[in-house]
């Protein structure tokens, strides 16, 4: 069934964030603030080893070994313009801010704040990791959602950790990322595997960069505007094919 492994990845935040309200009533402030510090580390960690795609072999033989990160600059310098021309991260919370209207019935400012944080930060942390592309490709062309299977487990555990200091924002990230899975599943399905090894690189890497700066939000060393930058994640694979195809011209 071409969409499982998104509905699965669904249904674990939503379980995972529940468990984690539960939870979180329970612990004392210190404490969750060490569990969302431990998460910031962590995806500090997953967004270094996905930096490191830009020694990828095949994206270095495509492009060249000095362009990977200057696609990857270009990128990140091109989707940021676009993303805060288009006011990204403040549409963001803005529909966060909506949700919690909606479905909570916290209406102190604080109370706000802290679901808008959780919508916004884990919505990011889901979406933008290689499983979240990887794997809705890989459903979309019928190879299978293991690798989304993998990833719905770990977002189940992170949905919990993060739903115990964060609260009901964090469920509601489910919307965002069953949108954005459930979108690259339909190209996926209509266009069929066309990405090339390179270009899956250049995405990688980026959202690397991308998790990094959601690492250092949730460890509040400086609120990067993350989702201004998400058309980065559009810009890395078409400079790529850009270079590859221009590169003929020079060496010929």
């Amino acid at each position: 069934m071409i969409g499982l492994g998104t509905i699965i990845n669904v249904a674990t935040i939503v379980i995972g964030a529940t468990l984690g309200i539960l939870i979180g009533n329970r612990l004392p402030e210190r404490t969750t603030r060490v569990v969302t510090d431990a998460l910031g580390l962590v995806t500090l960690v997953i967004g270094g080893l996905n930096v490191m795609a830009l020694a990828d072999a095949d994206f270095t033989a495509a492009v060249g070994s000095g362009i990977t990160l200057l696609i990857v600059l270009g990128a990140l310098l091109i989707g940021g313009i676009a993303g805060s021309l288009l006011k990204i991260e403040q549409r963001l919370e803005g529909f966060g801010s909506w949700l919690q209207g909606r479905f909570t019935s916290s209406g102190t400012t604080e109370g706000k704040a802290r679901f808008i944080t959780g919508f916004v930060d884990s919505s990011l942390v889901f979406c933008i990791g290689p499983l979240a592309i990887l794997g809705a490709l890989s459903d979309g062309t019928g190879h299978g959602i293991e690798q989304l299977a993998l990833k719905s487990t770990l977002d189940g555990f992170a949905a919990l950790a993060f739903a115990a200091s964060l609260g009901w924002g964090v469920a509601a990230s489910a919307i965002p990322v069953g949108l954005w899975q459930g979108l690259l599943t339909l190209i996926a399905f209509w266009v069929g595997s066309v990405m090339s090894t390179a270009v899956i690189a250049s995405i990688t890497a980026t959202g690397g960069v991308l998790l990094l700066g959601v690492g250092l939000r949730l460890l509040k060393i400086r609120q990067v505007a993350v989702g201004d930058l998400l058309p980065a994640l559009v810009i890395a694979p078409l400079l790529t094919l850009l270079v590859i195809s221009v590169q003929p011209l020079f060496s010929g």
